[in-house]
């Protein structure tokens, strides 16, 4: 399994769509949460190529993206075999 890293925040729906996705298929990921720790932040804009919306998803240090990028992975087919490659 690759390591999944999300960074979220606690009153963004679209971070709990992200992460119910990612458990319906039984991922284990880390969940990074930025509210109020502008370091954490700033990290993840860093990693994210200046993205500051939450969610980011990483998968094995490939950024996917944010919600919406997710779900048209695995629309797309492309979701499954990226989590099976780790």
């Amino acid at each position: 399994m690759p390591k999944v890293v999300v960074y979220s925040s606690k009153l963004c729906g679209f971070c709990y769509r992200a992460k119910g996705l990612l458990s319906s298929k039984g991922v284990a990921f880390e969940e990074i949460n930025v509210d109020m720790k502008p370091q954490v932040r700033a990290e993840m804009r860093s990693r994210a190529g200046g993205v500051n919306t939450v969610p980011q998803i990483f998968i094995d240090d490939i950024h996917v993206g944010g919600c919406d990028d997710l779900y048209a992975l695995d629309s797309a087919g492309k979701l499954d075999p990226l989590l099976a490659a780790g």
